[in-house]
């Protein structure tokens, strides 16, 4: 059962990325490279701790994640996506960035994910403030579907442990979060 969770995680990650990869493409959404970067590392980050922390197939998705992940920030950047750096955006990658080391001097994966975990909600900033000024530059179905995918990520965890479990939660809220903000935005500005 954990397999068919973990496989639907992955099937949603394809169902949510590829239509987010081909609107960026076309310049229809224009991510925020600083955010799709810090995401990358810290995904990939979890998913070696997630398995360290016996994950298992749980683990998985974000692997495959931050696979996409770094993909994306390298589009963002290659299409110009988003040109616009603020001191803000610059505080946050200088937060996150800061943060990362302090993922080696933990002995174990627990300290990892609760550093990368505040690491990855940090990523969240350059993205909530662009949202904010442009709700219309991103896609409210791209992140509703991680809500789910999260859900299905800790249905289908191996090991439920703060460890394996953190990191999958704030990221969905974290998504519901930015999915409230851009429909409260779109409807507070004018068409």
């Amino acid at each position: 059962m954990k397999a068919l969770f973990s496989g639907a995680a992955i099937a949603l990650t394809f169902a949510a990325f590829l239509p987010y990869i081909v609107s960026i493409r076309s310049g229809r959404t224009r991510p925020h490279v600083f955010s799709w970067l810090i995401w990358g590392v810290t995904t990939l980050l979890v998913f070696l701790a997630t398995w360290a922390g016996g994950g298992g197939v749980g683990a998985w998705p974000t692997g495959v994640s931050a696979l996409i992940t770094f993909f994306i920030a390298w589009l963002a950047h290659a299409h110009g996506a988003d040109r616009e750096i603020t001191t803000s955006d610059w505080l946050f990658l200088l937060g996150a960035s800061s943060a990362l080391p302090l993922w080696f001097l933990t002995a174990d994966p627990l300290g990892a994910v609760v550093i990368l975990t505040l690491v990855d909600l940090l990523g969240f900033g350059p993205t909530l403030r662009r949202a904010y000024a442009h709700p219309e530059q991103e896609r409210v179905g791209f992140y509703s579907l991680f809500v789910l995918r999260n859900l299905l990520v800790l249905l289908s965890l191996e090991r439920l442990t703060l460890t394996t479990a953190l990191f999958p939660a704030a990221v969905g809220l974290g998504c519901a979060g930015l999915v409230a903000l851009l429909l409260w935005r779109r409807r507070c500005l004018p068409a």
